[in-house]
């Protein structure tokens, strides 16, 4: 058997459309995807405007326009800075621990509507900041909101998306996030031109606009019949809501399957330590990884701080800005992509393309750095726009397999059972390693100059190898049968297949 295949013909799809009743559903939900990326293309813009610097790290803002003896990789290497951005990935790792719980008990909905308004608190708080205590105790609420709808967002729509358009539905989480993060540069960019020096508190406050629709439109969402049936309700008045969001009337065998997975998982009364068994091993090992692999790619180095990145090899802080409208863009096309090839070329396919698409990029995005950017002085402007092409080749790659499918397939293989718990370890080992990323950047700028992206080149060609030997294609599988594809995988069925042995 080839590495990573399945026999398909070993599994059953069941049936459903496309209703317009899910599409509106999954849109709304949706909107945690937004508020996500809202924020990321947020955090480097105002880190980059000259007002805001002022304002909170004079420092910062000092050193970058009157120490002309540092070196161009130090001009914006400051604790302080970073924490600005790590403190939100922080707090949303330590409150997707307590999502995880709430999730699986409350259902998706309502974790979705308790992180929709923790974050329309640190909307509000963060556009009336007047000191950097104000700022970073607001970036703190925005992560407790993203804990919440990180955890949710994607098993809401891994659970009402038909199996065979799963990919496609999962995958629009990531594109909401790029539309996020490019509504953000939008905004970054006409906020930088107010003359008064308060456009940041534009772009920090509009990213209540998304919040409030996450928050209210949790309101009126149905709940997954996945998590109903986790709760405890009336299977017949499920099996209602599961017709309605199918549009077909036979609907039994996929009931059958969610019954039967969720008396499964009422019998594990302590999900953390059930997923650690060796049944459940490969799938603890991805929640691990996949979160691990997609921020060591360094797309976060590109969405937090290409504005910063791009002041430090001399443009001038409007074109820094619409650099990275122009990778939003990029980024967003490349996600829509996905989402129309997910489902019928599979998840391997696009990781292994994008993969070394990325590594390619990185490599000569990091010569340029090398050979064209000393201590002092700038890079010439044929370089720096033949960087610029490099990063949304990269931004490319990225958009239509680690940004997505890091996200889609984790929502994916776990059974019913450790769902929240495997989802819960993997939004807070996305944002431990966000916040690490976020954090020691620029120190890791300033100290390993270009070898800095000679070392996220090196991370992708670990991930790509991992995922052509050890990631089996998931495809058109259900996700009640989803366990089938680890017992049919060249190395995972040495661990699982005889599991009833232990």
């Amino acid at each position: 058997m080839a590495v990573g295949s399945m026999d398909m013909a070993s599994t059953s799809q069941y049936g459903g459309k496309i209703t317009t009743f899910v599409v509106l559903s999954c849109i709304t939900a949706g909107m945690g995807g937004v508020i996500f990326g809202y924020d990321i293309g947020v955090s480097g813009g105002v880190t980059s405007m000259d007002s805001f610097l002022k304002k909170f790290f004079p420092e910062v803002y000092r050193r970058m326009l009157e120490d002309k003896d540092i070196s161009n990789y130090c001009k914006f290497d400051s604790q302080l800075l970073t924490a600005f951005t790590s403190s939100l990935y922080i707090a949303g790792l330590i409150s997707s621990i307590f999502a995880s719980r709430f999730t699986e008990a409350f259902g998706r909905k309502r974790s979705m509507l308790f992180g929709g308004a923790a974050f329309v608190a640190g909307a509000a708080l963060g556009g009336a900041a007047v000191n950097l205590f104000m700022i970073i105790f607001a970036r703190v609420l925005l992560g407790v909101g993203l804990g919440f709808a990180n955890q949710s967002v994607p098993l809401y729509l891994s659970e009402m998306a038909p199996s065979k358009y799963r990919g496609a539905f999962s995958n629009s989480f990531q594109l909401l996030v790029g539309i996020g993060a490019l509504i953000a540069n939008f905004i970054n960019y006409g906020a930088e031109k107010i003359r008064d020096g308060w456009g940041w508190r534009i772009s920090i406050a509009l990213a209540a606009v998304p919040a409030s629709l996450l928050t209210l439109g949790a309101l009126f969402l149905p709940e997954t019949p996945n998590s109903l049936i986790q709760q405890g309700k009336d299977p017949q008045k499920v099996s209602a809501l599961l017709t309605k969001i199918r549009g077909i009337e036979n609907v039994d065998q996929e009931l059958e399957d969610i019954i039967k997975a969720s008396d499964a998982s009422k019998e594990v009364k302590h999900p953390f330590k059930k997923i650690l068994e060796r049944r459940y091993r490969p799938q603890l090992v991805m929640a691990f990884l996949i979160p691990f692999f997609q921020q060591v790619t360094g797309i976060n180095v590109i969405a937090f701080y290409n504005p910063i990145l791009l002041r430090t090899i001399g443009m001038a802080e409007s074109a820094s800005l619409l650099s990275s409208v122009m990778t939003g863009v990029i980024g967003t096309i490349s996600t829509f992509i996905s989402m129309i090839l997910v489902d019928r070329f599979g998840r391997r396919i696009l990781f292994l393309a994008g993969g070394v698409q990325m590594f390619i990029s990185q490599v000569i995005v990091g010569t340029i750095v090398a050979t064209q950017l000393q201590d002092q002085g700038s890079v010439s402007k044929d370089y720096a726009y033949l960087m610029i092409v490099f990063i949304c080749v990269y931004v490319a790659g990225f958009g239509w397999s680690w940004g997505p499918l890091g996200w889609l397939v984790p929502s994916e293989i776990f059974p019913l059972e450790i769902r929240s718990a495997g989802q819960s370890i993997n939004v807070a080992v996305n944002f431990l390693f966000t916040s690490v990323v976020a954090q020691t950047f620029l120190a890791m700028l300033c100290h390993m100059k270009s070898g800095l992206f000679f070392f996220f080149a090196g991370w992708l060609a670990v991930m790509t190898v991992f995922v052509y030997l050890f990631l089996p294609e998931t495809k058109n599988v259900p996700i009640e049968k989803i366990d089938l594809v680890w017992k049919d995988h060249w190395f995972w069925k040495r661990i699982v297949a005889n599991e009833e042995k232990f």
